[in-house]
């Protein structure tokens, strides 16, 4: 008996150190990499769960990524057909091998082969080997290790996102959207049993493929699931009268460009997104009648995005719309996320800046007249000039030679580091290599942040709480846009843009009660390349593009005639929606001079005027007056009438420039008297501002005086206005006198490169002195 103890010892050593080894080997063997290198699909869903868009995997497997966890109806119909005792077994289930062995035997052929789900996956993730009993041995130590390393339901989810389930169709989640249209957790008894036994024998799915013994499997088995409680008797008829599904569904392709844009900068493969389906087909089938009808004018490219402000989202996105040829206008280019010339769109920022910042107000008058800075000469659309405007006409009419002067005042600097803060992503020069033109299209911007920007303008005017409205590819990342302008300023700059005349209405919308407010900017870059219009009602917000995709101008391009009508169209689609009220808690009553727009000094008729509650504009009128007038309504001063003898008004006076161009479009516009002969003199002493402006050129402007073919130096016409219509100006360069005009003031001039100095004086001795520079060749 003794001489048993050391093999007794030595067995029990033995087995303790196979059992150390098979435990190390269950835990540090490799896995197989299949588990970890998966290529998965993408599948893009709106926020409903249904289907927007899906993109096959690079194997080219429709397999998408897997659930969290199995549906209820799902594991129960599994489990019953495939692995009754699956939560029972280590992996391996004996019982199921010796029962297998003695069906094989009894039909003297392979009927069972007894693998438990464990083993079928290990199967999967070894490419479905020859089923040898080697394999079926590899396959059940495998099936050991995935047990000690996963719970039971990640097997489950591991198993059913490997299943094949016909065809190139791999997956629950995948076969669920193939043959139903719907996310596995949405499928009937009927639905849920047809996948438990489709990768029992996925070929039968296709069609003249035995579907009826297909069908038989899975009424079988909803016949067992009836059985043992799992369903009520009306569930199992109701779910045997359901067909099997014809063939596999094609995918929704409602949102290809913006699948392509997010998968660019996520690596997640399941993509949820705040998009509507149904709008996002009723607004891309817009943008295509629309699209149809613009390729016959030679836009061949279109693009929208709808922002629900309210609750800061995007409700569609068609990314692109393109007629034409599809190379050559770039119809695969996502263009709602991609950089094109902005055009006039950046107007209402600067204005809402700008009132924020308390350099303006609403009805403050800028300057429209001819403008140069560093040979830079912005004209209107309508190459006019109204000489003054106020500042919410500026903008409601688009007027570019305005805000560009505005912008000078604002500070190019700074209006190019708001518009980064405030989501332009697209800004990668600085700010002196855009120059002024940034205001007039001479940078970049995309769709879908400018429309952001404008939804957020449109949340804070409606007193949301403050909280950014991010583009679809910001959700996707941790960036986020900073706030817009304040409530109140964003509420003004609004009221402006509600005033824009509609295409082919003008305003005469406004006597339509079934018109709903929408407050809206169009842009049209240099060039006719881009046509913008954005704008919003009281709950969305729509951006629209149009253009060409490869850059090509259109001469019929426009924002107000090309974008527009799409955006409007979009509008009605998405039907009324009640304007904010106005956030009295952050607006103030300022009193201001009613014909200019500045605060009142006491010599102007006064009116209130709404301005953002932080704001601080403090400049007084500068354009009204105290004149004193004789009898006969001539000014005169107290060194040539007595005072007793003199008539006081309060006059309304603009510089010489803006009021030449100003009185054109202001008949009721009043110049000053002017003054009584013995009163001229004293005059010219006491005022500091002579009554007369060069319009062109500006001072210390260089200009280029070509040469004639003959070979001689040209001419260059100057232009001079004066505030008397009557008035005599005297032209002299370098005092050398030139001639004389009356009622229109213009000047041939020939001059020799380098700088001069034009003189004026008019009539009555007043005198204006001009520096200018003549470039050579």
């Amino acid at each position: 008996m003794k001489r048993q103890y050391p093999k007794r010892r030595f067995l029990l050593i033995g087995g303790g150190l196979a059992s150390l080894l098979m435990l190390a080997a269950l835990q540090w063997w490799p896995l197989p990499e299949r588990l970890d290198n998966t290529p998965y699909a993408t599948l893009m869903l709106d926020r409903h769960g249904r289907l927007l868009d899906a993109r096959i995997a690079e194997d080219q497997q429709w397999r998408f990524v897997p659930v969290a966890q199995l549906p209820d109806k799902y594991e129960q119909a599994l489990l019953l057909f495939e692995d009754k005792r699956f939560y029972r077994h280590p992996g391996i289930d004996p019982l199921a091998i010796a029962r297998a062995m003695r069906l094989n035997l009894e039909a003297g052929r392979v009927v069972s082969g007894g693998s438990t789900l464990s083993m079928q996956l290990a199967r999967l993730l070894r490419d479905d080997p020859p089923r040898t009993l080697t394999e079926k041995a590899r396959e059940a130590l495998l099936a050991l290790q995935l047990e000690w390393h996963f719970s039971k339901p990640e097997i489950l989810v591991h198993y059913a996102s490997r299943a094949p389930f016909g065809g190139n169709i791999v997956g629950l989640r995948a076969a669920s959207w193939r043959y139903f249209g719907r996310e596995p957790g949405a499928l009937s008894w009927a639905e849920a049993a047809l996948l438990a036994v489709l990768p029992n024998s996925p070929s039968l799915i296709h069609p003249g493929r035995n579907r009826e013994r297909l069908l038989a499997k899975r009424d079988a088995l909803l016949q067992q699931l009836h059985r043992q409680g799992a369903m009520a008797e009306a569930d199992l008829r109701l779910a045997l009268m359901e067909p099997l599904p014809a063939a596999p569904r094609p995918l929704a392709g409602l949102a290809p460009h913006l699948l392509n844009t997010l998968s660019k900068t996520s690596t997640r493969r399941l993509l949820t997104t705040t998009l509507d389906a149904d709008l996002q087909r009723r607004v891309q089938e817009l943008a295509r009648q629309h699209g149809r009808r613009l390729a016959r004018d030679g836009v061949h490219n279109v693009a929208v995005v709808v922002i629900d402000h309210q609750q800061r989202q995007t409700r569609a996105y068609v990314g692109n719309v393109s007629h034409g040829d599809p190379v050559e206008y770039g119809a695969a280019v996502d263009i709602a996320s991609a950089p094109r010339s902005t055009g006039s769109v950046l107007k209402p920022l600067l204005y809402g800046l700008m009132l924020d910042d308390g350099r303006l107000l609403p009805g403050t008058l800028v300057a429209d007249l001819p403008t140069n800075y560093g040979g830079f000469s912005p004209e209107n659309f309508d190459h006019g000039y109204r000489g003054a405007v106020p500042a919410h006409q500026a903008l409601s009419q688009s007027l570019n030679i305005p805000a560009v002067r505005m912008l000078k005042d604002y500070g190019l600097g700074r209006f190019h580091s708001e518009l980064q803060r405030l989501g332009m992503t697209t800004l990668f020069r600085s700010a002196e290599d855009y120059g002024l033109t940034l205001i007039l299209g001479g940078a970049e911007g995309r769709l879908d942040e400018l429309t952001a920007i404008y939804a957020q303008m449109m949340a804070s005017a409606s007193g949301l709480p403050a909280e950014p409205v991010r583009t679809l590819a910001e959700q996707q990342t941790a960036t986020a846009p900073g706030m817009a302008l304040s409530p109140g300023a964003a509420w003004l700059t609004l009221e402006a843009m509600r005033e824009v005349a509609r295409p082919g209405t003008a305003q005469q919308w406004r006597l339509f009660t079934s018109s709903q407010p929408i407050a809206w900017k169009s842009g049209t870059s240099y060039g006719l390349r881009d046509a913008w219009a954005i704008g919003s009602n009281g709950q969305y917000t729509v951006g629209v593009w149009a253009g060409n995709g490869n850059g090509e101008p259109a001469p019929s391009l426009g924002g107000a005639a090309t974008a527009a009508p799409l955006m409007l169209d979009v509008f009605s689609l998405l039907g009324t929606a009640s304007w904010p009220q106005p956030p009295l808690d952050e607006l103030k009553t300022v009193q201001v001079c009613a014909d200019d727009g500045y605060l009142a000094g006491g010599r102007c008729e006064t009116a209130d005027q709404w301005a953002p509650r932080q704001s601080h504009f403090q400049t007084v009128t500068p354009h009204h007056i105290r004149v004193h007038l004789d009898a006969n309504g001539q000014r005169v001063h107290s060194q040539c009438e007595s005072v007793s003898q003199m008539q006081h008004r309060d006059w309304f006076v603009l510089p010489p420039a803006h009021a030449w161009f100003y009185r054109r479009h202001h008949p009721e516009y009043r110049p000053l008297p002017s003054w009584r002969a013995d009163c001229v003199a004293g005059a010219r002493a006491m005022q500091s501002e002579p009554p007369m402006a060069l319009v062109y050129p500006h001072a210390g402007t260089a200009i280029y005086i070509p040469v004639e073919l003959n070979g001689r130096l040209g001419r260059a016409v100057f232009r001079a206005v004066h505030q008397r219509s009557e008035a005599e100006l005297f032209w002299h360069l370098d005092d050398r006198f030139l001639g004389k005009t009356r009622h229109f003031h213009e000047q041939a001039i020939i001059a020799e490169p380098g700088w001069h100095t034009l003189t004026l004086v008019d009539d009555q001795g007043f005198r204006l002195g001009h520096r200018f520079k003549v470039l050579g060749k």
